[in-house]
């Protein structure tokens, strides 16, 4: 039985068809959900407008409040962003929002100032349509945004197999009908909003070690290839506030040894 989340995503979104095809997936999969699956939760809050405390309770009911330091809560929102714009192409509402964005003279404020000016005059489903060609293609995207393929070349290797002993270790179990492989860098920045929240509750140095483990090894050179890929417009700006964001998050981690 669907739990009320999965049910108001799928009204939401026009039905179970229409809710795969707009996170990226196929019909059976979504058609086998009980509920919304951790890793796709920022993926259909962002197609739906459901939020995600509605979608997964379990997992986001209890906000960052005042225990979270501002920069950690700060750290959060970016990675929670990356994440939602690394599952699913933008929604016109998230659009809308992006557009809303201020900048200021740091690199950060500039990759911020570049997204809003890149999401005013995006069009949802031309977004959509290059969100396909990099991510998903026929047969293949231009990019394949797993640790795996970056780390060795090739899919399903020796890095998912390191990350999934680690999230066991964080209690971060597979979802049962889901075939996506954990090492997806949507899935990985979630973690991160996650760790940087925490939602996740680890120690500094284990959220550093899991930081230089699973992400930094790799993700800045998705981003760089984002930058440069052929088939992006919208996503050139996307992959330019990754690649700015890790490097100040691996700045921020060498201070903090």
């Amino acid at each position: 039985m669907r739990d009320v989340g999965l049910e108001r995503a799928i009204d939401a979104a026009g039905g179970v068809a229409e809710l795969a095809r707009k996170i990226g997936i196929a019909q059976p999969s979504v058609s086998n959900w009980n509920r919304v699956p951790a890793q796709r939760v920022i993926a259909v809050e962002a197609v739906t407008g459901v939020s995600r405390k509605l979608l997964r309770p379990d997992l986001y009911n209890e906000p960052m409040g005042d225990a979270v330091d501002p920069i950690d809560a700060a750290r959060a929102r970016e990675y929670a962003l990356l994440a939602n714009l690394l599952w699913s192409a933008p929604s016109a509402a998230l659009l809308g929002q992006i557009a809303q964005l201020e900048g200021d003279a740091t690199p950060l404020g500039r990759a911020h100032a570049a997204l809003a000016d890149a999401a005013s005059v995006a069009v949802a489903s031309e977004v959509e349509r290059e969100y396909f060609d990099l991510f998903v293609g026929l047969g293949r995207g231009e990019l394949l945004p797993y640790a795996s393929y970056y780390l060795t070349g090739f899919l399903n290797e020796r890095p998912l197999s390191r990350l999934r002993d680690d999230l066991a270790l964080l209690g971060i179990e597979r979802t049962e009908n889901n075939f996506e492989p954990e090492d997806h860098a949507g899935t990985l920045c979630e973690i991160m909003a996650d760790l940087a929240a925490g939602r996740l509750s680890v120690s500094p140095d284990a959220q550093r070690a899991f930081f230089e483990k699973h992400v930094s090894l790799w993700m800045g050179r998705l981003f760089v290839d984002m930058e440069k890929a052929e088939s992006a417009r919208f996503y050139r700006s996307v992959g330019t506030l990754g690649r700015v964001f890790l490097e100040i998050e691996a700045e921020a981690f060498t201070y903090a040894n």
